[in-house]
């Protein structure tokens, strides 16, 4: 029974998701935490502590235990972590599983040995780390173990991963970009307080950026209602924001990713800017989801980009790819540690 229950980890600033061997994704959640801020004790968790987003009273706050890739709360993300794995695994783990996680390229040692803990802290047998955007690569479809270059830029929510892989490793990458969703929701937020005189919360601006979001203006426009308010007045607001507006909000963040990439491309060896220009970029994370963004890349770098078939799940679907064929792609996996004793 040894190696059956094995789990992926993709523990993101945004949203966690976990794989188990054999099973394939079995929870997808937004790396929230409600909890009460005079005993430090969780509310709610997930999708739940989502949605009291901006609702809660003065003795309850929501808050993401990671930001920028990194583990900022410790006790929080490890209690969260261990939350998820109980849902996936039952509360009593019969048989202890290995835990494989990814890991942002930008961590520190300290970084990797503060997730290594947290992970052997829930019960694992054996933790182990892939970086992140070798997993992404992986899930996206891409053949990093060949000598061939490729590239994967990770949109996620608090960090942006760009890399440029070959045989397995990461020969360039930058995850020090400004440019990920968490920037986006914040560059409308600080738009319609501009331009309308008009606040808005977290949750209002990721959802106009998810319906009505655009990297440059469509031929359709669309619009959106959205209420906040009135910076003037103090009074309650509901307004119409077009999807032209979404693109003017976000051009900035998306300029930054541009720069980020051509300059990732000039740092990287001809050779392998030769295997990009014929294969392409792919783009993972969600915010690469963003409407028009691949195509707007693709015209400034001139250089083919696609999104992968499901950019928010590809470092997860990478790492559960990996457990499934332990024995050919084991050596991606960077060291990491085992639990001592029973």
């Amino acid at each position: 029974m040894l190696g059956v229950n094995d789990i992926g980890v993709d523990l993101g600033t945004a949203t966690v998701l976990i794989y188990m061997k054999n099973k394939g994704i079995l929870l997808r959640e937004p790396a929230m935490v409600a909890i009460d801020k005079n005993t430090r004790n969780p509310l709610a968790w997930g999708e739940k502590a989502y949605m009291m987003l901006g609702r809660t009273p003065a003795n309850i706050a929501v808050i993401r235990p990671l930001a920028d890739g990194s583990i900022v709360d410790y006790d929080t993300a490890e209690r969260m972590l261990r939350y998820f794995l109980r849902r996936v695994l039952g509360k009593r783990m019969v048989f202890r599983p290995r835990v494989v996680a990814s890991l942002p390229a930008a961590v520190t040692e300290v970084e990797k040995s503060s997730m290594v803990d947290a992970i052997l802290s829930v019960g694992a047998r054996k933790a182990q780390l892939i970086d992140e955007s070798v997993a992404a690569a992986i899930g996206a479809g891409l053949d990093v173990q060949k000598a061939y270059g490729s590239m994967v830029v990770n949109i996620g929510g608090g960090i942006t991963g760009l890399a440029v892989l070959a045989m397995g490793r990461c020969v360039v990458s930058d995850a020090t970009t400004k440019a990920t969703g968490d920037r986006m929701s914040e560059a409308i937020i600080r738009y319609l307080r501009r331009k309308h005189n008009l606040m808005i919360g977290e949750r209002s601006a990721e959802m106009l950026k998810i319906n009505i979001g655009a990297a440059q203006p469509r031929k359709d426009v669309l619009y959106m209602e959205v209420t906040g308010r009135n910076l003037l007045t103090g009074l309650p607001k509901t307004i119409a924001v077009s999807s032209t507006e979404m693109a003017d909000a976000m051009d900035e963040t998306i300029q930054t990713l541009v720069e980020s990439m051509q300059a990732m491309l000039e740092r990287t060896p001809p050779e392998l800017v030769t295997d990009i220009f014929d294969r392409g970029i792919v783009l993972t994370g969600g915010g690469s989801q963003l409407f028009g963004l691949d195509k707007l890349l693709s015209d400034q770098l001139r250089v083919d980009c696609r999104v992968a078939d499901d950019p928010v799940a590809s470092v997860v679907l990478g790492i559960g790819m990996i457990l499934e064929e332990i024995e050919t792609h084991g050596k991606l996996l960077l060291e990491g540690g085992a639990r001592t004793g029973r």
